[in-house]
């Protein structure tokens, strides 16, 4: 299935000279996301994923789908503020100053075996993040699955991420 055909652009959205990927058009499509679930999963079977982590907000959505495949749990990253109980948190940097993404303190366990999944992977500041968020709870196997992947914005953090197996459904060069 060609996804890109699914996702729509918008132009100069947030501002100008950016093109904004919509994934909420491949959302509506009943079988693009039973695509885009059926080949995350399938591709994590059989690696031991106990959780399966969704960042805020468009990473909620095939992260529990995906959850529910694999028969692993969900947590669910927030924006800061958003947790009702004790959380740990992370802050990283984005273009202009920074931001924080929690995590309840109890989501995690060493013993966890975690898929961190996110829709977009741009400058990877909020994949680092979640990663430096499962790592303070004392997880060690990691992976991670993007539905899409600005592969022209090259940084530190993404850098860092290719150490890590990573699945990426979309890509954009």
């Amino acid at each position: 299935m060609d996804l890109k055909k699914e996702i729509r652009e918008i132009p100069d959205y947030p501002k100008e000279g950016i093109n904004f990927k919509d994934v909420t058009t491949l959302f509506k499509n009943k079988e693009a996301m039973k695509y885009v679930t059926d080949t995350i999963s399938d591709n994590f079977k059989g690696k031991g994923i106990t959780k399966v982590v969704g960042l805020e907000a468009r990473g909620f959505i095939f992260g529990g789908a995906v959850a529910n495949e694999l028969d692993a749990g969900f947590v669910p990253i927030r924006k800061k503020g958003k947790l009702p109980s004790k959380i740990v948190s992370e802050t990283y940097d984005l273009e202009y100053g920074t931001d924080s993404v929690e995590m309840h303190v109890d989501a995690l366990s060493k013993d966890d075996v975690v898929l961190i999944h996110d829709d977009l992977l741009a400058t990877g500041g909020t994949a680092m993040a979640a990663l430096k968020l499962a790592q303070k709870c004392g997880v060690e196997k990691i992976y991670f699955s993007f539905l899409c992947d600005l592969e022209f914005i090259n940084t530190p953090n993404k850098e860092l991420l290719k150490e890590f197996e990573t699945q990426t459904l979309v890509k954009y060069q």
